[in-house]
């Protein structure tokens, strides 16, 4: 069995800042991390392993430096890794890149596609499904139970107030919950292991693509304008009883929409 699992790059969004003239992330000296939906996907890869002998492997899709990731999960026991990475790819929207990401995976051979519901510098929950899309396959989204049994997943897939238990023949794609698992540490044999092995790396040229079609050129969607939160203004706290409490507050709203 082979699974290939997509993993993402992103800078770690709790020292998160935006540009005031671009509307773009400040990535310089912000630490970057391997998103974490994506990491419980991995996790859930390498259970896989340990149960069936599987072979995984990790692509990512972005600079040179997004090795980091890869070393990563082959530190934690992936057997192997792919880079996407070439200018053309740059700016590319989430239809661009799954696009892109779709055209490497034809030239691989896999059983299972595992990706994170989404990624936290994007939070579009759009790139997995549509990946699936793409290689006209099936796709379950926001697994929080992922199982095997033969040619077949079962997903216990999230659903607002209750889930839904699926099964899908592979080859399939499964995007995967946070909550699914907890991810493994690296191990330092794990380490060395991982630094001794060879990345393979994909560029324009290895795929059957228009430039056109890819990065900035191929996105049929624009950022026209990013921004923070706004900081809202601290509320009031009262100490009151049920009674009063009720009272306060039919009081306020009487005062705010003129009653």
């Amino acid at each position: 069995m082979k699974i290939v699992v997509c993993v993402k790059q992103v800078p770690d969004t709790t020292e998160v800042k935006l540009d005031p003239v671009k509307g773009t992330l400040i990535r310089e000296g912000v630490p970057s991390i391997m998103n974490p939906d994506d990491k419980s996907g991995l996790e859930a890869a390498l259970r896989i392993k340990d149960e069936t002998g599987a072979h995984v492997t990790v692509l990512t899709m972005g600079p040179p430096q997004a090795t980091a990731v890869l070393r990563e999960a082959m530190a934690m026991g992936a057997d192997d890794g792919v880079l996407l990475t070439d200018r053309a790819f740059g700016g590319a929207d989430t239809w661009a890149t799954s696009y892109t990401i779709s055209l490497a995976l034809k030239k691989m051979d896999f059983d299972l596609i595992i990706t994170g519901r989404q990624a936290i510098d994007g939070d579009t929950a759009q790139v997995g499904p549509q990946i699936g899309e793409h290689l006209d396959i099936p796709n379950i989204s926001y697994a929080e139970d992922l199982k095997v049994e033969g040619d077949h997943v079962i997903v216990k897939r999230q659903f607002e107030d209750r889930y839904h238990i699926v099964k899908a023949k592979m080859p399939c794609l499964v995007t995967a919950l946070a909550e699914l698992n907890e991810p493994r540490y690296m191990t330092p044999g794990g380490i060395f292991k991982a630094f001794d092995k060879p990345i393979t790396e994909l560029h324009f040229d290895n795929l059957d693509a228009k430039a056109e079609d890819l990065g900035l050129k191929g996105s049929p969607t624009k950022v026209v304008k990013s921004f923070p939160k706004a900081v809202k203004a601290a509320g009031t706290k009262i100490e009151a009883s049920p009674e009063e409490s009720v009272e306060y507050i039919v009081d306020k709203l009487k005062e705010r929409f003129m009653l």
